[in-house]
This record gives C-alpha cells, sequence and structure tokens, in this order.
C-alpha cells in the first residue's frame, strides 16, 4: 500500500492527523495570543528602561556635580580619605515575580539615602559639600538598582518572547502544513483507493452476471 512519510492512509490515521491539525492550531492560537503579550510587556518595560535610565543620568550628573565642588572645597586627598572610611554595607532583598509567567528577579533596598552619622564618616573633620555629594550618590544608586531590575526583567521577558515566537513559527510554518499535507495525501488515496474498489466491484459484478447467463444458458 502506498504510503507518504511512513503513514498508512486509512480512515483511522485521517481521523487521528485531524485531531493532532485541531490541537497544533488551538495550540498556535494560544502562543500567538502569548506572543502578542509578551510583546506588549515587553515593550513596556523598555519604556520604563528609557524613563529610569534618564532619570538616573540626571541624578549621577548632580551628584558629579556636587562631588567637583566637594573636591574643590576639601581636596582630593581629604574626599578619598572620607570615602574609605564611610559604611559600605547596604542590606538587599532579592525575590522573584512573575510576568506573563516569566520569572524575573526583584531588588529591594533599604535605608539606602542615610543621614551624615550613619555614613561613617567623620563629620567634624568633613564639609557639608560631602554630606551633598553623598545624598547625591545613594539617590541615584537606588534609581540605578531600579534600572537594573527592568534591564534583568527585559533580558527574562526577551528570552521567553524568542522562545515563544520559534514555536509559534515552527507550528504555522513546519507542523501545521506537515500535518495538512499528509492529511490530503490520504483523502486522496482514499478517494483513489474507492475509485478502484468501485471499479473492482463493478468488474466482479459484471463477470457474476455473465456466469448466471451462461448458467441459464
Amino acid at each position: 500500500m502506498k504510503t507518504m512519510s511512513g503513514v498508512a492512509p486509512t480512515r483511522m490515521e485521517l481521523l487521528r492527523l485531524k485531531k493532532r491539525v485541531a490541537l497544533a492550531r488551538k495550540g498556535h492560537e494560544l502562543l500567538k495570543e502569548k506572543m502578542d503579550a509578551l510583546v506588549m510587556e515587553f515593550v513596556e518595560i523598555l519604556r520604563k528602561i528609557g524613563r529610569t535610565k534618564r532619570r538616573a543620568f540626571e541624578l549621577l550628573s548632580v551628584a558629579h556635580r556636587s562631588l567637583s565642588k566637594c573636591l574643590a572645597s576639601m581636596g582630593t586627598v581629604e574626599t578619598e580619605q572620607a570615602s574609605r572610611e564611610t559604611r559600605k554595607e547596604l542590606q538587599v532583598d532579592l525575590s522573584t515575580r512573575f510576568v506573563m509567567g516569566v520569572s524575573v528577579p526583584t531588588v529591594e533596598i533599604k535605608s539606602v539615602e542615610r543621614d551624615p552619622l550613619g555614613r561613617g564618616y567623620s563629620v567634624h573633620t568633613t564639609s557639608s559639600l560631602l554630606d551633598e555629594a553623598s545624598r547625591d550618590f545613594e539617590r541615584a544608586f537606588e534609581v540605578l538598582v531600579q534600572l537594573a531590575e527592568l534591564e534583568e526583567a527585559a533580558r527574562a521577558v526577551g528570552r521567553e518572547l524568542e522562545k515563544t515566537k520559534r514555536r509559534v513559527n515552527a507550528l504555522e510554518y513546519i507542523l501545521i502544513p506537515r500535518l495538512e499535507e499528509t492529511i490530503k495525501f490520504i483523502v486522496l488515496r482514499l478517494d483513489e483507493m474507492e475509485r478502484e474498489n468501485f471499479v473492482r466491484m463493478k468488474r466482479i459484478k459484471l463477470m457474476l452476471e455473465r456466469r448466471a447467463e451462461e448458467a441459464g444458458g
């Protein structure tokens, strides 16, 4: 019996393939909806990244101006000494959240902006300009952490979007057309077999009629 890709042209196989096509189309529809939602989420994250990045640059610019004033007032050596005395500890809480079913990290920092006494350097031997520069960098740092969180979310959503897109394309351009082509082959082959069977039965009928006539004659 003629076959295509090892598939037997039977009605049972035809029914099985039609069910597979229906499932594949449903899966394609769901994945397409997911892909569209991921695209919207990805675009929104990129917008947030743009806003946060601009805010970070603004705060860093302010912080660097404050640092320049501090260096001019206190001097480089004294400012560097104060920075070495500054407490470097920072409490950071890491967790995860889900965006469209994608796990993305969440970073929460506490007490970023500290009072002068909490920074660790001596407030008696330093200038208030150092306090202003420290405060401005702390504010900028908080926004930079937010930016890092958004960028990691964008990478995670982007990876899931690419994976979903590949699955959508595989269904749309490979699996479903291949199944439909096989179904078409089976339908044509079944029709051909039915015609062949009809011709065969007609020949048998004619042969039996002739034998009956000869026997009657």
